[in-house]
């Protein structure tokens, strides 16, 4: 094959998917944009041109404040966990124990089981008089409003989170476990190391980047929450739990607020890009420096 074909033979492979791309992602990028420097308060078929007025009607707002502070709330409650935990089972399923098999199947079944059906068993779980609650009553302790109390609302949507995202990150870095080289490990018991400085010393370096993906893409999703909120406390007890995206679906769609919702959009879309930067560039670095 001549050298110029194989030099663009790339980006014919490239194709399929920047034209799913342009029609999924960058034309509505585009039309949010527009109908965010739009005014549809008065005619919402003939709106009027507002340019970036309402990007500042937004950064005013105290609800959207509120809403991009339980948003890195919960950004904060699961990422972490869900970065460490799911590593933690995967080089412990990946070591040589019995029934593997099952305990595979036995984490990763949540992860198949659709959200709403997770939230709804937890919503029937953390009820006042559900199943924690009756455990509580028996050692003698109150009963907690685990959705209605704002101090333990946004905890116990970040657990459902948490429960449903363990199976796949860890058969995400199981995926990456077995390409670690297994002299390695075997040099590192030469030279007198026990389990965990193994997994410190040859594990962690060899899965920075797909430590860096995981956080990255368990970052996106924390900020991109909504059918948990939804299903569970509608935003609730307070706005406690009301984040981002259960705002602009509440601008757009109960209120029919087009651009506040847009604007909302816009600006999530730059925190995701910005926070997928910062993980990105952290991480590689950290992968030449360990």
């Amino acid at each position: 094959m001549n050298i110029y074909y194989k030099k663009y033979i790339a980006y014919l492979f490239l194709f399929p998917a920047l034209v799913l791309l342009g029609i999924f992602f960058f034309i509505p990028f585009f039309q949010t944009f527009v109908i965010s420097l739009k005014d549809y308060s008065t005619d919402i078929y003939n709106p009027a041109f507002a340019g970036l007025r309402n990007y500042a009607v937004l950064l005013h707002s105290k609800e959207f404040y509120t809403a991009l502070t339980n948003t890195f709330l919960f950004l904060i409650l699961v990422v972490p966990f869900l970065s460490i935990f799911p590593l933690i089972v995967a080089i412990f399923i990946n070591g040589k124990i019995r029934g593997v098999s099952l305990y595979k199947v036995l984490i990763y079944l949540p992860v198949v089981v659709s959200i709403v059906v997770v939230a709804i068993a937890f919503k029937w779980l953390y009820a006042q008089e559900g199943i924690l609650n009756y455990f509580l009553q028996l050692i003698n302790i109150s009963p907690i409003g685990w959705l209605t109390d704002t101090r333990f609302a946004m905890l116990s949507v970040a657990i459902v989170t948490i429960y449903k995202g363990i199976g796949y990150y860890m058969m995400i870095y199981l995926s990456a476990l077995i390409g670690v080289p297994k002299d390695l490990y075997e040099a590192a018991e030469v030279d007198g190391a026990n389990e965990f400085f193994k997994h410190l010393t040859v594990t962690i370096p060899h899965l920075m980047p797909t430590i860096a993906l995981v956080v990255t893409v368990s970052s996106i999703s924390a900020l991109k929450v909504f059918a948990e909120i939804y299903v569970m406390t509608k935003g609730g007890p307070l706005n406690s739990t009301k984040t981002i995206v259960y705002y602009i679906y509440e601008r757009a769609f109960e209120n029919l607020d087009l651009s506040m919702a847009s604007c909302a959009s816009v600006v999530l879309l730059i925190l995701i890009l910005v926070f997928s930067i910062i993980n990105i560039t952290f991480f590689e670095n950290k992968r030449y420096k360990l």
